[in-house]
This record gives structure tokens, C-alpha cells and sequence, in this order.
């Protein structure tokens, strides 16, 4: 090959094809890697996400990979990433605070974990479809204690829907034209889309808490 590796991981959405043709079955061994490291570690959000898995799907299409064990795959890449990510917050983050108490205080734990506790579910599926936040949020949970097994079920119906919406997505449409040519474009649009509900939630609470505070005024 004339990329170096580090070139080939950054960029495995590009080369997915001649991963594909050169490493065979193994290249399903690699997606799932890049998928875990893309949210399990904090320091590797340079890693694609969205673009690979519409990649993945893409080439699922013309019978280069298998769409199903992709969806499969992919997604107990992502649940484990993120739970990992999670954990690591967790076991480190009392430690982290601890040992910087002049630029972390303890009350930005507690505020943390507050936050979680109440808006976790959706925070979690959210930041699946957002590109390095994704990263961080579950660094930032385990931080801020939410539970694990909460933070697992949200885990978990974020994980199926991130690779379910962008594997599927590539496997139907990846390969017309105009979505091959305006690959950017399309994953915004879907990501919105995809965000409209959480967004269209989060409008109904405010709106709700607003109405109990003008109640309690009266």
C-alpha cells in the first residue's frame, strides 16, 4: 500500500474498497475496530463514523460485504465502545477531580451527574449522531455517575439506531448518483432527520416545565 497506517484508519471510509479486495474477511475484523476506537476512546475522534458506515453499506449493496453481519457487527462495536468509554469515565473521574480540584471542582460532578440523571436517555441517543460529542458523552457520563444500567438501555437504542440508519442508508442509497456525489450533504439531511423526534421531545418538556412554573406562580 502507498498510505502509511495511520493514513488508512483516519481515512478507511475512502479505502474501504481496497481494504475490502486486499484483507478479505478481515476487513470486518478492522470496521469493528475503528467503530469501537471511533467511540470507546476519548482521544480518537478524528476517526470516521457516519461516513464509514454509509460506506460499509454502499459496498453491502454489490455483494462486496454482508449487510446484516455489518448492521450486527457494527452495532456490539459501538454499544461495547461507548460502555468502555463510559466505564473509563467512571473508575477515572472521582481521581481526575480529585487531583486538579483548583480547575475541577466537585460541584461540576455533582452538576454533571444531576444532568444526566435527568436528561441522560436523550443526551446518550443524541450525541450518537454527532460527531466527536459522541466521543465525550459517554466519557462524560461515567463522570458523572449516571447509572450504568440506565445508561446502558439508552446506550443500546442509540447504538442500533446510529448503524441501523447509516449501514441501511448506504445499503438502499448509496450508490445513486446524486447521494455518491453529494455524500456531505446527505448525512446532514439525515442526521437532522434523525434528531427531529429528540429535538421535537425536548421542546414538548421545556414547554411542559415552563407551564409548571407559571402554575406554581399562581
Amino acid at each position: 500500500m502507498e498510505f502509511n497506517l495511520v493514513d488508512f484508519f483516519v481515512h478507511l471510509d475512502k479505502y474501504l474498497d481496497m481494504a475490502i479486495r486486499q484483507y478479505g474477511v478481515l476487513t470486518y475484523a478492522i470496521l469493528f475496530f475503528v467503530i469501537f476506537a471511533e467511540t470507546g476512546f476519548v482521544f480518537t475522534p478524528f476517526l470516521p463514523g457516519d461516513s464509514l458506515l454509509f460506506a460499509a453499506g454502499t459496498l453491502a449493496a454489490i455483494s462486496m460485504l454482508n449487510v446484516h453481519y455489518l448492521f450486527l457487527l457494527l452495532t456490539l462495536a459501538a454499544v461495547l465502545g461507548n460502555s468502555s468509554n463510559y466505564l473509563v469515565g467512571h473508575l477515572l473521574g472521582e481521581k481526575i477531580f480529585q487531583k486538579y480540584p483548583r480547575f475541577l471542582k466537585k460541584e461540576y460532578l455533582d452538576r454533571t451527574h444531576e444532568f444526566y440523571e435527568k436528561h441522560g436517555g436523550s443526551t446518550v441517543i443524541i450525541t450518537r449522531f454527532v460527531p466527536i460529542i459522541r466521543t465525550f458523552a459517554p466519557f462524560v457520563a461515567g463522570v458523572g455517575s449516571m447509572t450504568f444500567a440506565r445508561f446502558s438501555l439508552y446506550n443500546i437504542a442509540g447504538g442500533v439506531m446510529w448503524v441501523l440508519l447509516f449501514i441501511y442508508g448506504g445499503y438502499f442509497f448509496g450508490n445513486i448518483p446524486f447521494v455518491k456525489n453529494n455524500f456531505s450533504i446527505v448525512t446532514i439531511v439525515i442526521i437532522l432527520i434523525s434528531l427531529l423526534p429528540a429535538i421535537i421531545e425536548y421542546w414538548r418538556q421545556k414547554h411542559l416545565i415552563k407551564l409548571s412554573e407559571e402554575n406554581d406562580e399562581l
